[in-house]
């Protein structure tokens, strides 16, 4: 099934987009920065600003769900 059909796997999509969009902030923030009007890079800088502002949230959201991955369904 697809993650558009599956509310966890759609989840831990959007989670994983957020924490790489952050991490890759964190290593090149110029190259973010510069790209942030785009339409795919301008997702990408929009998920980094909320991983980097709702860190202590979105890593909360983190261990969560990673508790529901390995206790199952």
């Amino acid at each position: 099934m697809s993650a558009l059909f599956n509310f966890q796997s759609a989840l831990l999509v959007l989670l994983l987009l957020i924490c790489t969009s952050a991490y890759f902030h964190q290593l090149f923030p110029g190259f973010m920065d510069r790209n942030k009007d785009g339409a795919v890079t301008g997702l990408f800088w929009k998920c980094a600003r909320i991983g980097e502002r709702l860190s202590p949230y979105i890593s909360v959201c983190c261990v969560i769900m990673a508790v529901s991955l390995f206790v199952g369904n």
